[in-house]
């Protein structure tokens, strides 16, 4: 309730009513027509503005998904390599692939392809490099049905070198 005081007079207006006696202080009028006014406005910005902030939040999503895959990989890679490179125990082919697998694994990703370089770790003398290559396609780890920015045919791949040491 308000009071509106002229004079000695005092005039109570309620609200959601209208002061016949005084209409110049009618105090809800003016407020209330900006709200009538506006009442659309934001249902019409959020469709324009909603679509663009969906868009660049999935896409940074997914980006950071991608960048923490591709780091995945890459300490996979590593790791096989390491593996690859000691002279005890022997390394073989299987043994690296296992070890990359069960990293990847670990880390919940399926689908990497491993390629070694020379296809037998033992087969390199002392000094030589092996190569450790892991390659997964993007689309088998996207959190996304189809993934954003990306073609579909997208691959992460990591390679890693080192030199082959024995004990003698």
């Amino acid at each position: 309730m308000f009071a509106i005081v002229r004079g000695r007079d005092a005039v109570r207006v309620h609200r959601g009513t209208t002061n016949v006696a005084h209409p110049e202080y009618n105090l809800e009028s003016p407020c209330r027509r900006c709200r009538l006014k506006r009442r659309g406005a934001a249902a019409v910005e959020f469709a324009l503005v909603a679509p663009v902030f969906f868009l660049f939040v999935f896409g940074m999503i997914e980006f950071g998904r991608m960048i923490m895959v591709q780091q995945v990989i890459t300490n996979a890679s590593r790791e096989g390599a390491r593996i690859a490179v000691l002279d005890s125990p022997t390394p073989t082919a299987g043994v690296v692939a296992n070890t990359v697998d069960n990293y990847l694994e670990r880390a919940g990703i399926s689908g990497g392809s491993i390629t070694i370089d020379p296809a037998e770790p033992t087969s390199a003398s002392y000094g030589q490099p092996v190569t450790v290559t892991v390659q997964v396609p993007f689309s088998d780890v996207s959190w996304l049905p189809s993934p954003m920015f990306i073609s579909g045919n997208t691959n992460l791949t990591a390679s890693t070198v080192m030199r082959r040491e024995t004990v003698e």
